[in-house]
């Protein structure tokens, strides 16, 4: 049952990354899209603490875990590069 209730939270986490991103773009002031840009980062931030759990309780197979690690890195740099993008332009 605790696999399935980690399963669970990881798909809420990466549910809320996609759904701050959208409601990111939605804002009309950078401040506010950053806002949100930065939610998605803090939901990248506990999908990954929760990834982590499930490599140490051996849930997951090794290389599957470091194709997602290096998935969660790359979506982490795409978001700042989204938070900068804010800071330089509208997306309206």
């Amino acid at each position: 049952t605790e696999q399935f209730g980690l399963v669970s939270q990881m798909r809420r986490a990466a549910v809320s990354v996609t759904s701050n991103i959208a409601e990111g773009f939605g804002r009309r002031s950078a401040k506010e899209k950053q806002q949100f840009f930065f939610v998605a980062v803090g939901s990248l931030y506990e999908l990954q603490n929760q990834l982590l759990i499930v490599r140490d309780l051996s849930f997951i197979d090794p290389s599957l875990y470091n194709q997602l690690e290096a998935q969660l890195l790359e979506s982490r740099r795409l978001i700042f590069g989204l938070i900068q993008s804010a800071d330089r332009a509208s997306f309206y």
